[in-house]
């Protein structure tokens, strides 16, 4: 499996490595290619996942003062039960004012007439589906007219080649369907009992840049057929973002369009959980935060450019969010980022980071490690440090940075990537 629950590790993106992700009772899934991109040909860019007999749901959105058309959308739609997201790539929608967000209103009535007829065909209790039972995703470049016809053109191709029953090369196909810049699929899995009845908890996102934490920093997309009402997975998904899509940067930018969603078909066979202190719900919970976590860590080793994905910890500290201050005063650093790419032991652009960050620090109380090796014991350089084993260590592909400040028993970890050259080709190329 590509994914370990405490060990993560980059490895090859061979399709045999990604979790058997099998079929989940309730939900359809479909991809298909709409021509979005001009000079991809083929590429699925156009992703639709639909819920028989509704879903469920809870979204948290980006912080951002300047939010896309379809979030937007979302957020005046979408208080009810939801039967479908769809989810496009190449375009962001946004900053495309009042026409961008007809276009979602134009694309929600096409796929509500739609799937109300696929309603009266295939289901034995037929329902019919408005515009508010639909969720949208974008991603892609900001401030480009939103190709609508495109989108409708490939709606009825869409909803035909629903599959009801998926398989792991189904669900991979879908989070291809997501991509933009990555380079992989992002996909995680795990298994869990709600008072003695199996649960399945699947889910798949996409982000490469424009990474860092104002509530979930990419798109990502949580399935389960657990029996949950809405109130309960919005609790849920608010407190399990804090240390996993909220734990993680590639550049320090926070993008439009980001959203983390988690769905409930309830087909599950188990009383509903409608309390979130119910203790039901703690083996999920730990579940649900691992699938969260092994998401946002390939977010970070995926991260545009990357070749080395990082781990920075802060422990012994007085409060969480200074240990958080210093974390990603440490991840965001250009410097730190870029000695890393270098596999240069550099650690006094660790110490710079730290100095930046605004926290009161004790230099007598602090400790820093690079991997196993002590770099600095209580303010000073380490009497044992030894830079040539320090320099084989920063070889490797995933680089642990501990830092221990000494002023309580507080702590907090994040998840990053270094900065390549690569990361400058990509994104001066990125519309070229």
């Amino acid at each position: 499996m590509l994914f370990k629950k405490e060990n993560y590790q980059i490895k090859s993106n061979s399709i045999g490595f990604y979790q058997d992700l099998e079929h989940l009772d309730g939900l359809g899934l479909s991809s298909v290619s709409a021509n979005l991109y001009t000079n991809k040909k083929n590429r699925d860019e156009l992703v639709l996942f639909y819920f028989r007999k509704g879903a469920s749901h809870a979204t948290v959105y980006t912080q951002s003062n300047i939010k896309s058309e379809n979030i937007k959308w979302n957020l005046n739609n979408s208080k009810e039960k939801i039967y479908a997201l769809l989810v496009n790539t190449r375009n962001a929608n946004a900053f495309t004012g009042k026409e961008g967000y007809k276009s979602i209103n134009n694309i929600a009535a096409l796929l509500s007439d739609l799937l109300s007829k696929k309603q009266i065909e295939d289901e034995e209790e037929p329902k019919k589906i408005k515009i508010k039972n639909l969720l949208f995703a974008s991603t892609g470049t900001i401030g480009e007219i939103f190709p609508e016809k495109k989108i409708t053109d490939s709606i009825p191709n869409l909803i035909e080649n629903i599959k009801y029953v998926q398989n792991k090369y189904i669900w991979i196909k879908a989070a291809m369907g997501i991509l933009t810049t990555d380079t992989r699929p992002k996909l995680s899995m795990e298994e869990c009992k709600i008072a003695g009845t199996p649960i399945k908890i699947y889910g798949l996102a996409k982000g490469s840049g424009m990474i860092y934490p104002d509530m979930a920093t990419t798109l990502g997309f949580v399935f389960t057929d657990a029996k949950i009402n809405a109130n309960v997975l919005k609790k849920l998904l608010k407190k399990n973002i804090e240390n996993t899509f909220n734990a993680i940067s590639c550049d320090g930018d926070t993008s439009t369009n980001d959203m983390v969603s988690i769905f409930s078909t309830g087909y599950a066979n188990h009383k509903e959980v409608k309390s979130y202190k119910d203790k039901m719900l703690n083996e999920f919970e730990k579940s649900l935060n691992i699938v969260l976590k092994n998401l946002a860590k390939s977010v970070a080793a995926d991260g545009e450019g990357a070749s080395k994905f990082i781990v920075i910890k802060v422990e012994k500290c007085k409060n969480e969010i200074d240990a958080k201050k210093i974390c990603f005063s440490v991840a965001n650093s250009p410097l730190v980022k870029t000695a890393i790419a270098g596999e240069d032991p550099n650690w006094g652009r660790i110490v710079m980071a730290l100095g930046k960050a605004k926290v009161k620090i004790n230099l007598k109380k602090l400790n820093i490690n690079i991997g196993p090796y002590k770099i600095i014991e209580n303010g000073k350089i380490s009497l044992n440090y030894n830079e040539s084993e320090v320099a084989e260590y920063m070889k490797s592909l995933e680089i642990k940075i501990n830092i221990q400040i000494g002023s309580g028993s507080k702590e907090f970890e994040v998840y990053t990537m270094d900065l390549t050259k690569k990361y400058i080709e990509i994104n001066a190329d990125y519309r070229t």
